[in-house]
């Protein structure tokens, strides 16, 4: 949670795969090692935070739970600015989850949203090229902005990535590449503003 203490997920604060809401029973105590192991990456909501600084999380909605195939980018927390939702499914075919702890997952969409499985099943269905390459992309341009430092959120991650596509993925990298491309950026969300 790129927090200073340990964080908690009891196991009335989620939902059961299948997404029921009953009783939590010894069986349910004893099965979550089905479902989630140490070293599982999670999006999850921070419920409460307790006076020593410890983090209570829940993952009660079903948008929540197990991360799948995709990558993991850690930026600066004050670089991702807050919204209503974090969840954001670009036309661009792939989805980005900007949490406020600076860590983005970003993900191919999936077709169709499975709401049965809870969040707990894990699709390990080889990734397309094409997606692995969108995916990239938008990597690289996340890290370009927080090189510059603008901020995060899902309209500066589409423009950028909209200003990258004349160029070669690995180029985004380089500094002159990345000063243009966010350069082009800015313009567009000042114009967005003005």
């Amino acid at each position: 949670t790129n927090s200073r203490l340990d964080s908690v997920l009891l196991l009335s604060s989620m939902n059961l795969p299948g997404g029921e809401l009953r009783r939590r029973s010894a069986e349910d105590e004893l099965a979550m090692r089905d479902y989630l192991q140490e070293g599982d990456l999670i999006s999850a909501e921070v419920q409460s935070v307790f006076s020593d600084g410890a983090v209570s999380l829940h993952t009660r909605s079903l948008k929540y739970g197990k991360l799948g195939q995709g990558v993991l980018v850690q930026v600066s927390p004050s670089l991702v600015k807050r919204q209503k939702t974090h969840f954001h499914d670009l036309p661009c075919g792939a989805s980005v989850i900007l949490g406020n702890n600076g860590f983005i997952w970003i993900y191919p969409t999936p077709e169709q949203k499975d709401e049965e499985a809870g969040g707990f099943t894990t699709n390990l269905e080889p990734v397309p090229l094409s997606d692995r390459e969108v995916i990239s992309r938008l990597r690289n341009c996340i890290v370009a902005l927080v090189t510059q430092k603008l901020m995060l959120f899902d309209t500066s991650i589409l423009y950028c990535y909209e200003a990258s596509l004349p160029h070669q993925i690995k180029d985004i990298l380089k500094p002159e590449v990345m000063e243009e491309i966010v350069l082009e950026t800015r313009q567009r969300l000042l114009d967005l503003e003005g």
